[in-house]
């Protein structure tokens, strides 16, 4: 998911931490880690941005000589059109939910690095200029961001807040017990939930079981195998190496054992490395699953928006790499297992799951470029595109966008035939709205209630630079021989939807990354999980 175009940028997005946000004492904030976590995503990881996207932060005349706009974008926001190093820049930027001394250290970063000019802000001037802000205290930002209202659920359903958190989710799996819930945090954290309590405890820190001098962590997937043994997947961006690698590791457990403590640690599985993406376009390894046939499938998304070769110092040209854009396959019966690609031109299949028949249906996230999102069928020995096609276009989304190479066939994504999602019975898509960052997908069978069973439910994580695209969860029932679905809206709006996930009795967990419900909320507030099931 872009992001903040779509969920692309999900992938290192590197998502608030809200501890960091929560606490009252400790250490001073870490500006280099903070600017990491909430402004890499635009403005590139080296400070360069997007030209004519996102303005540069490197060697900046805007810091300079606008100083004051510049101190205040983070506070209340940043719209309308500016002029950076000579360049126009027309878009917005919404606040940013980080306390004084954290906004201080954050510029205190970036105006010590990539040569710009100018001294540091101290935390009174932050202070100050907040009190001249939109939003007058830290306070009234983080209110104008929360909403207490929930959508209605369908008829005969009810949605209701099940827990709350105090860091932001991004995947669910279910437990062996059948009691709990795991939540992993983006930073490695491995959280179990008590369903129906507000119990919650840290189970795995991930200090316990990462090598943080690799790199940064972004951790974007979790699950549990049929035979009890916990997953996640993991990228960190290791600057050590020339060219910057992403070192990519599966990390397992053993088998859960109730009686001899649950799990042991984490340990790495499966191992990896390949270039690191350009600008902010990493998007990693994320979703992992166990199909039907017992393997375990990976999501492997891209590290480029669209092909494009790159220009960043210390960081690869070339491209896609043959383990990015695609789907893995790998043996969990295997101590030190392979990695098999099964699908390629997957730009990032950020969720992925298997029907009653067996069909593996995934999401997928589009460029920057104004392409529909994808609701693609994942077949073995398939192409779906990337980075010669996008959607259902025909032209190229780009000036630099490669041409299709000789014998490759490409699998078009299911078309949107409406009411919803951008599609209609009159304009069909290939599929969702653009940046609408689809991302968890469940499949709900024939026994689950009216109107429900028998489809597949997609959470939406919602645009993230222009428009309220997303923030809901879409209901599809394909037709697969017409290469159609029809989609409709089932539930909106939501507070930046990430992952769902099926419970006995009927009950469907959705996790919301963070409490706003639209692009001027921003991504600062902590997260939750809703479920909605029959009414009683």
């Amino acid at each position: 998911m872009n992001f903040p175009r779509p969920l692309s940028r999900l992938a290192f997005a590197a998502f608030l931490t809200w501890p960091l946000l929560a606490s009252g004492g400790g250490p001073a904030p870490d500006g280099g880690e903070l600017y990491r976590q909430h402004c890499a995503i635009c403005h590139g990881a080296e400070g360069q941005g997007i030209p004519g996207v996102f303005p540069p932060l490197a060697g900046s005349d805007f810091l300079e000589h606008q100083r004051e706009r510049a101190l205040k974008a983070p506070l209340e926001g940043l719209f309308g059109k500016i002029t950076v190093n000579g360049r126009e820049y027309q878009g917005g930027m919404p606040p940013v939910i980080l306390k004084d001394e954290q906004i201080a250290s954050v510029f205190a970063h970036v105006y010590g690095s990539w040569g710009n000019k100018g001294a540091a802000p101290k935390v009174e001037e932050i202070k100050t200029l907040r009190s001249q802000s939109k939003y007058p205290t830290y306070e009234a930002l983080v209110a104008s961001m929360v909403s207490s209202q929930l959508p209605a659920a369908p008829q005969g359903w009810t949605l209701k807040v099940a827990a709350e958190f105090s860091f932001s989710p991004v995947r669910l799996a279910a437990h062996p017990d059948g009691e709990h819930v795991l939540i992993l945090a983006q930073n490695g954290d491995i959280w179990q939930w008590k369903v129906g309590t507000q119990e919650q405890k840290l189970l795995f820190p991930r200090d316990t079981y990462f090598d943080l001098a690799l790199g940064d962590v972004l951790a974007l997937g979790l699950t549990v195998d049929r035979e009890g043994r916990l997953y996640v997947t993991s990228n960190q961006c290791n600057k050590k190496k020339t060219p910057v690698a992403n070192e990519v590791t599966v990390f397992r457990t053993g088998k859960w054992n109730a009686t001899q403590g649950g799990w042991t640690k984490p340990e790495s599985w499966l191992r990896v490395t390949y270039p690191f993406g350009i600008g902010p376009y990493n998007h990693g390894v994320s979703h992992i699953a166990q199909g039907p046939d017992g393997m375990m499938y990976i999501n492997s998304g891209a590290r480029t928006d669209g092909g494009e070769p790159g220009k960043q110092p210390n960081y690869d040209t070339g491209g896609e790499n043959e383990l990015t854009a695609c789907m893995w396959r790998v043996d969990p019966a295997q101590d030190k297992p392979q990695v098999e690609v099964i699908a390629r031109g997957l730009r990032n299949s950020f969720g992925f799951c298997w029907d009653d028949e067996g069909r593996m249906i995934a999401t997928e996230n589009g460029p920057d470029a104004e392409a529909p999102e994808e609701l693609n069928v994942i077949e073995p020995g398939k192409h779906y595109g990337f980075p010669y096609q996008f959607a259902d276009w025909t032209e190229k989304a780009y000036p630099h966008t490669p041409d299709l190479p000789t014998g490759i066939v490409v699998k078009k994504p299911l078309r949107n035939v409406g009411p919803d999602a951008g599609g209609s019975t009159e304009k069909s898509i290939s599929t969702f709205d653009p940046h609408s960052c689809p991302s968890g997908i469940v499949w709900l069978g024939k026994d689950w209630p009216a109107p429900l069973g028998g489809s597949f439910l997609a959470a939406r994580f919602g645009n993230l630079i222009k428009a309220d695209a997303g923030y809901d969860v879409l209901q599809m029932r394909p037709d697969f021989e017409a290469g159609t679905t029809t989609v409709k809206r089932l539930l909106a709006p939501l507070g930046r939807p990430i992952d769902v996930l099926k419970l006995p009795g009927h009950r469907l967990l959705i996790a919301e990354y963070c409490r706003g419900t639209n692009l001027a909320a921003g991504i600062g507030t902590p997260g939750r999980v809703l479920v909605l099931e029959p009414a009683r």
